[in-house]
């Protein structure tokens, strides 16, 4: 039986001839995971190949002879490998050429090799396919002091942040030996914080927590290295940003220092012991979106069309934030809704040194992996969330990235201030006009993060 394997294709040259390939299963060209059986429908023999077409890059694919050819996908939108090499048991081929659609999906964009090969527990064996196509990703954000006195928001944007390990993404399926410097996909990391009783905390964790993050994800790598961990892929993500969050909280308490711009801070505190912030966060790479949440910012997903929510708001009145409060010496107490003490409207929060252990630093954190029918990511404070559904927010956004592609079909791949996609942005920024007006009162900080960056509109006519 052949070793499943889980495929990324490294793309560094132009192709100069498209191959003809005929009755081969749908690529997923929006870098979402497939499955394929090894059929005859799955696995094609190239008609014709571009003499000058070479795509340099790795792939391991289903076990077959050496010198033959193999294509991924159909027709215009395919991927064809030619095996070179069968190296104790793992099957090493050449990307060679690219479809149409395929090739024109690459116009603007670089990308990376990243192959592992993974075994399903139940030894059913299948071919999982992760085309990673490794693109600055499609976003947009924006953020609005609103009605209030003072701007107390924060948000950041990291495009390839960092390398995760695959093994981050597929726990103990991995099989040893695999090449560690194809072993990795790249993520992109998003935040959202919020901040009450000033703006420092936010400010603190905009320029902070994704590098205390990054410090976090080396400590699991090693530990993965060392094989000192048995742990769940989603327990060692909860166990990374619980890390992640307390280490930023302690900072901001000055119990430690942290290093901003790679020089270390004084172990004193950020702001007063009354200044706290949310924080929501996302990491998103080629096969999950993996969301980290403390506080009431939110982060909503749109699959298909539906809406559905990564993360749990913390309200003290949620039923176990009630009973841990409670546990932990706390009163919840009714005052211009339900607030700790009668003063914080959330039951977790970054800073806020003067309510714990009442209020705690620590996220909960969701892993979910990618869908073909993901449209976008949402990540807001509750200015947008008071005034807007999940539902209503996520399909305003598509129809505002919608509009902006129909109006500017065709025209090539444009980046806005600070590398925003002005699809994404024009989304964003009609998101916190439509908050504003519905009348919210607080700040207003959007983040859209387009997932189909495959889309496919006419050009206007001249």
């Amino acid at each position: 039986m052949t070793p499943a394997a889980s495929v990324s294709i490294s793309l560094t040259s132009p192709i100069s001839k498209i191959a003809l390939l005929t009755g081969a299963t749908t690529l997923l060209s929006d870098h979402v995971p497939m499955f394929l059986d090894g059929s005859d429908n799955d696995v094609n023999i190239i008609q014709e190949i571009g003499s000058n077409g070479l795509v340099n890059g790795d792939i391991i694919v289903q076990e077959n002879s050496p010198k033959e050819i193999m294509s991924f996908g159909h027709q215009s939108n395919s991927i064809t490998v030619a095996i070179t090499d069968i190296d104790e048991g793992q099957i090493v081929a050449e990307v060679i050429s690219l479809g149409k659609e395929a090739l024109e999906s690459a116009i603007g964009h670089s990308l990376k090799a990243s192959v592992v090969l993974v075994a399903e527990k139940n030894c059913s064996k299948t071919v999982r396919s992760v085309f990673e196509l490794e693109y600055v990703p499609l976003f947009g954000f924006h953020s609005v002091c609103g009605r209030r006195a003072e701007m107390e928001d924060a948000v950041v944007s990291v495009p390839t942040f960092t390398k995760i390990p695959v093994k981050m993404l597929v726990g103990d399926r991995v099989i040893n030996g695999i090449n560690s410097n194809l072993n990795d996909l790249t993520a992109h990391f998003f935040g959202v914080y919020d901040g009450h009783g000033g703006c420092q905390v936010a400010n603190y964790c905009r320029d902070r927590l994704h590098m205390a993050l990054e410090e976090e994800i080396k400590v699991t790598k090693q530990e993965l290295i060392k094989g000192t961990t048995n742990e769940t892929v989603q327990v060692q993500w909860e166990k990374t940003f619980i890390n992640c969050f307390k280490k930023v909280d302690d900072e901001v308490g000055g119990k430690t220092s942290g290093i901003i711009d790679g020089s270390n801070a004084i172990s004193e505190p950020v702001a007063p012991e009354t200044v706290g912030s949310t924080a929501v966060v996302a990491l998103i790479c080629a096969s999950h979106v993996i969301v980290a949440n403390c506080g009431d910012s939110r982060a909503v997903l749109y699959r298909g069309k539906e809406a559905i929510a990564l993360s749990s708001d913390h309200k003290p009145n949620r039923e176990d934030e009630y009973a841990r409060i409670e546990a932990a010496g706390g009163k919840v107490i009714q005052w211009n809704g339900h607030r700790v003490f009668g003063v914080l409207a959330m039951s977790r929060s970054i800073g806020d040194g003067y309510l714990k252990p009442s209020i705690i630093p620590d996220p909960e954190v969701t892993f979910t992996p990618r869908a073909r029918d993901d449209e976008c990511l949402i990540l807001a404070s509750d200015g947008l969330w008071d005034v807007i559904s999940n539902q209503e927010a996520c399909e305003v956004a598509k129809k505002r990235i919608l509009i902006w592609h129909k109006k500017n079909g065709g025209s090539p791949i444009e980046r806005g201030a600070g590398g925003t996609d002005l699809a994404a942005q024009a989304a964003a920024d009609y998101l916190t006009m439509l908050a504003l007006q519905k009348g919210s009162k607080d700040n207003v900080s959007v983040i859209v993060v387009d997932l189909k960056p495959q889309r496919k509109f006419k050009a206007k006519p001249g």
